[in-house]
């Protein structure tokens, strides 16, 4: 996340492409070019096929990889399960090609808004498959009005017994403080974001300096607390505090932390911190539901939206 959410200008930006991701016909407009848009800039296909030779190449490059399927928000029970059992397939497909990569996931594409239970469900197969190959699943986190349903299920597939699961907390809502602390006892695997939903004052903060600070001890208190810290930003200054403060700590980065970024960002940062011996993992997403993604990685770097609007014009 790289805008700047205490600058008007930024801001307001960031919530016209927000409020445009849900708009059927800025979105018809957009899927009609496809991938032709810019997309393939931060989505490795619309296919498998496609994405397995960019995981390969990333790994090849010495970085991790995890991959979504994209999807949010299904309203339909046959839609969520269909889901789940492309979940249980990629699973297999990936085991079989032996990269270093796990999947994440969001709750709302396995049902969610449906119901609880359904979510819950469709998700215990995902990880159970992956359990059976020594696979790990990232649960993503999505609006506020989601996180307690996505922490409670989190807590759920702990108590069953899945360690291969973790999940997300974000820096700008002012709860996440306290979902951490309530978290630790279970030594969860934590991938720290800042957020990149569009969400009301009264729940999340708006100034940037807060956002990061936020972030800066949530990150800190993770790794002091000595579960699995992922520390997914572009933000050099953060990375920079975050090797500061694990050298001071004595906290080893590849047994209890990783820095984590976005396919097509970033790259010769990514390249730099693994020259260092920094673990690196680049989250690499597919699928033909690729619009609300895109609309979510413009919204958090305005920069991006001259690159995809370039992408229009005729070479």
């Amino acid at each position: 996340m790289s805008f700047h959410p205490g600058e008007p200008a930024n801001r307001a930006l960031r919530a016209l492409i927000l409020t445009a991701a849900d708009n059927a016909a800025v979105r018809a407009i957009v899927d009609r070019y496809g991938m032709r848009l810019g997309a393939s800039r931060f989505v490795a296909g619309e296919v498998l096929d496609e994405c397995i030779p960019v995981l390969s190449g990333l790994n090849e490059s010495g970085l991790k990889t995890n991959t979504t399927l994209l999807g949010e928000g299904v309203l339909d029970s046959d839609r969520a399960g269909g889901a789940t059992r492309a979940y249980e397939a990629i699973v297999e497909r990936l085991a079989a090609e032996e990269l270093d990569v796990y999947v994440a996931l969001k709750l709302t594409h396995l049902g969610l808004p449906l119901a609880e239970e359904t979510a819950y469900e469709n998700l215990e197969r995902v990880v159970a498959a992956a359990a059976r190959v020594g696979m790990f699943v990232r649960i993503d986190m999505e609006e506020s009005r989601w996180v307690d349903a996505t922490l409670r299920i989190y807590r759920r597939l702990r108590v069953a017994g899945f360690d291969n699961v973790g999940v997300v907390l974000q820096s700008y809502l002012y709860r996440s403080a306290d979902d951490l602390e309530a978290l630790l006892p279970l030594q969860p695997n934590l991938r720290i974001v800042k957020g990149a939903y569009l969400e009301p004052p009264e729940l999340a903060m708006r100034d940037k300096h807060d956002v990061d600070e936020s972030y800066r001890r949530l990150v800190e208190r993770s790794l002091r607390a000595g579960g699995y810290t992922a520390v997914a930003t572009h933000d050099t200054a953060i990375i920079k505090s975050t090797i500061g403060f694990a050298k001071r700590e004595g906290i080893d980065a590849p047994g209890k932390f990783e820095f984590q970024m976005l396919y097509g960002v970033c790259e010769n940062l990514q390249e730099s911190l693994v020259e260092r011996g920094y673990p690196v993992l680049v989250a690499t997403p597919f699928g033909p539901e690729w619009y609300p993604y895109l609309m979510r990685r413009l919204a958090e770097r305005p920069a991006n939206v001259l690159f995809f609007l370039r992408a229009l014009l005729p070479s």
